[in-house]
């Protein structure tokens, strides 16, 4: 990590080619993710008839399971291979591999070919895998000190500006060429063609242990690398921060496409307008922090974070426990004309921008207080928290549905399980709370002085 410098705008980061060629990379990747998986999805959900063998009910829990199984089986390994290769040259490679991807996902989509399709979704959680360890251990080696939260702000803002593009874009795709899927295909190999041109300009990053000798069984490795991440107890238990938030956020998105047809009664262009509601959230709380924190690492944002999530979980549940039974699919402005609808839009928007402000700091934690030396490989343990907290919430969802539950109880259990999550992470590490009173008693000290 490079020395501290004067305090500027984290968005003068999009100016300097240190940043903005792998700002673009990671964008376009991430973008192309979700154009892919929301497209697949909707289909298979508004669309079952033309894939054969397909329930449209879990699709969506069944998909997000085999896009993150990768990340299970592979994070470990990456993590190595982002210590001994230079990042940059990575980059360039994982871009070739999307773009072979997605031949086989435009085959998947001109064929309506469940099974094409399964296969391309499990291909491109691999290429996040490969990606995700490199993409994170390259901020810090390019960023100064004081630029690290903004940086990860930035990252996550795309990565959410990504998801809410992506889940317009695949979901008017899917609408639209629902007879012609093979459109899509197009779309999704564009966007993979731009990510190579981006990763093309990235600079150079050298590798930090060049003759680190990779580990190929996925399985010691990751045991390995588990135990190595398991070293600092703080960093430890932000990773299993983290993770939790994917399992919320998984849960949250996978249900959205069931949450939209069967108990909102409502089209493709609600489920659009829910998924966007919430990409913009997390979007706006991750910008969000960098104001909060004043441009510092700030670990008393975690607590305010959890503390949202929580509350607006409660009341989305409330507020959509009720909702009466209709016989047809309302559109957009028919959703929009009732008044609780717009209560549960905006428990969808505070509860994802409070997770924005939760998320930022635990990733600057990891980053900042890892030792560079094997830093992506403790990326690359978190990313197997992720996944495996990501499986396990399909795992979940897909149980509690079967065994009778509706979406809005599922709402509820997760508000539930989010205050036992944040009582085990705030006792293990008690930095969360002091740091989280120490912000807000100089929060009030500040804003009393600007009213003097």
């Amino acid at each position: 990590m490079q020395g501290d410098s004067p305090r500027q705008s984290q968005f003068a980061l999009l100016r300097q080619r240190r940043f903005l060629p792998f700002f673009c990379t990671q964008l376009l990747g991430a973008l192309n993710d979700n154009v892919f998986k929301i497209a697949f999805t909707s289909l298979v959900t508004y669309h079952t008839s033309r894939f054969e063998g397909v329930d449209g009910t879990t699709a969506a829990f069944l998909i997000s399971a085999i896009f993150i199984l990768p990340f299970v089986l592979f994070s470990a390994t990456s993590g190595q291979i982002a210590d001994k290769y230079d990042r940059a040259q990575l980059m360039r490679w994982v871009k070739r591999m999307e773009v072979a991807i997605m031949l086989v996902g435009a085959l998947g989509f001109w064929y309506y070919s469940a099974p094409l399709l399964y296969l391309a979704t499990f291909l491109m959680g691999l290429h996040s895998t490969l990606f995700g360890p490199a993409k994170y251990a390259y901020l810090p080696q390019h960023l100064k000190a004081n630029e690290l939260v903004g940086g990860n702000g930035l990252v996550q803002m795309a990565t959410f500006v990504a998801i809410l593009i992506g889940t317009i874009g695949g979901g008017e795709l899917a609408r639209q060429a629902a007879d012609e899927a093979w459109w899509i295909g197009v779309v999704c190999l564009v966007l993979a063609g731009l990510g190579l041109l981006a990763a093309a300009r990235v600079p150079p990053s050298p590798a930090p242990a060049p003759d680190l000798p990779v580990n190929w069984n996925p399985f010691t490795e990751t045991a390995r690398n588990l135990k190595l991440a398991g070293q600092d107890r703080t960093v430890f238990m932000g990773m299993l921060g983290i993770s939790w938030l994917w399992f919320l956020g998984a849960t949250f998105l996978a249900s959205f496409f069931a949450f939209s047809r069967d108990v909102l009664f409502a089209d493709q262009s609600v489920l659009t307008l829910l998924l966007t509601m919430f990409s913009l959230g997390i979007g706006a709380g991750a910008l969000l922090c960098e104001r909060l924190s004043g441009g510092r690492l700030e670990l008393g944002l975690v607590p305010l974070g959890a503390l949202g999530m929580t509350a607006f979980a409660v009341d989305l549940y409330l507020s959509s426990a009720a909702l009466p039974i209709l016989g047809y699919l309302q559109t957009l402005p028919q959703f929009l004309a009732q008044p609780t609808h717009w209560r549960i839009l905006l428990d969808l928007w505070l509860l994802s921008l409070f997770a924005g402000i939760y998320s930022v700091p635990l990733y600057a934690l990891i980053q900042s207080r890892s030792d560079p030396a094997y830093r992506a490989r403790i990326i690359a343990a978190n990313n197997i928290l992720n996944a495996l907290f990501m499986v396990l919430s399909a795992i979940m969802a897909m149980g509690l549905l079967a065994a009778g539950l509706n979406i809005p109880q599922l709402y509820g259990i997760a508000a539930v399980l989010n205050i036992l999550m944040a009582a085990i992470l705030f006792l293990s590490v008690p930095e969360f709370m002091s740091r989280f009173v120490r912000w807000s008693r100089l929060r009030r000290v500040n804003q009393e002085n600007v009213n003097d």
